[in-house]
């Protein structure tokens, strides 16, 4: 059960290792694009080329998908990047469901992990199986790996670390299963347990009153997807633009957050404690460019700023 491309990986290692997939859940095809075609899900895209069945259920408590789902007649169900599943689903396969999840676990329950640990600035994450019970990323755990956040890692390139890394955690942990060697260990219960946001407009606008540090995690933990975004003023106009690139640069400066500072070849904005260079960005409309590409063709007021 999963729809992107993080679940993708975990799919292709159980077909690859001989694993009889009786099914595979995915997400309703979705209107994508300027010609709203009908766009099929990662997951849907590999599992039809394996000539897999499918199932595409929009209520997951239907009649219809609960019998479908039964007639397959799975032992055990794995989950990777879907949606929170009733009772009747999880607890319908002899050896249970279990989930991966690209956090440390209990840290970062929720929908944005892989975001959330760059942008609170960790060094540390990894990927994480449970067994799913009845509240989201709340299961008994069954193993976890952990990896090194590079100082200068974004948001795709730890996806692809951690979604290599859980795959084969999945591995081990049917292996684990099918030699009934399986153990649990419940998730402590803390009151310090970081949670992972689901991502919204509000929560990726850069503030540029924070320190360097932090807007740097913020924007790093959010390219290239789904992209940080602010505010240009340029004169009388202002345009939301799309920053999917950046560099930081310590250094003591006495401007307000947010001013400008430009040449023909670099475009940087000042924070607390330093600057944020743009290296690539979007304006509305456009395609993403590099920050010279940009600057070759736009004129800046005296005053323009980041809100």
């Amino acid at each position: 059960m999963g729809t992107p491309d993080f679940a993708v990986a975990t799919l292709k290692v159980l077909i690859e290792n001989q694993y009889n997939v009786v099914g595979v859940i995915t997400a309703p095809d979705k209107p994508a694009g300027r010609g709203r075609k009908l766009n099929q899900s990662a997951v849907k895209k590999y599992a039809v080329s394996q000539n897999l069945t499918v199932l595409q259920p929009t209520n997951l408590k239907s009649e219809d998908f609960l019998s479908n789902l039964k007639a397959l007649n799975a032992n055990l169900q794995v989950v990777v990047a879907f949606r929170m599943l009733p009772k009747v689903v999880w607890q319908m396969p002899e050896y249970g469901t279990f989930n991966l999840h690209a956090s440390l676990l209990p840290n970062y329950r929720g929908a944005a992990p892989i975001n959330w640990a760059i942008i609170n600035g960790e060094t540390q994450t990894g990927v994480s199986t449970f067994f799913i019970d009845d509240k989201i990323d709340t299961g008994d755990m069954i193993l976890q790996e952990e990896i090194a956040i590079e100082p200068d890692e974004n948001a795709g390139s730890l996806h692809d670390k951690l979604m290599d890394i859980g795959s084969l955690l999945v591995l081990k942990t049917l292996d684990l299963i099918k030699d009934n060697k399986v153990s649990t260990t419940p998730q402590p219960q803390n009151t310090n347990i970081k949670t992972a946001y689901k991502l919204n407009k509000d929560n990726c606008k850069i503030d540029w009153t924070q320190p360097l540090d932090s807007v740097y995690n913020h924007i790093r933990g959010l390219t290239p997807y789904p992209a940080p975004w602010c505010s240009l003023i340029n004169g009388e106009n202002q345009i939301d633009i799309k920053i999917y690139g950046a560099k930081k640069e310590y250094e003591a400066h006495h401007l307000s957050p947010g001013t400008i500072i430009h040449t023909k070849k670099e475009l940087k904005v000042a924070v607390l404690n330093g600057y944020i260079v743009i290296t690539e960005l979007k304006l509305p409309g456009k395609r993403a460019m590099e920050t010279p590409a940009f600057l070759n063709g736009y004129a800046f007021e005296e005053n323009a700023k980041m809100l």
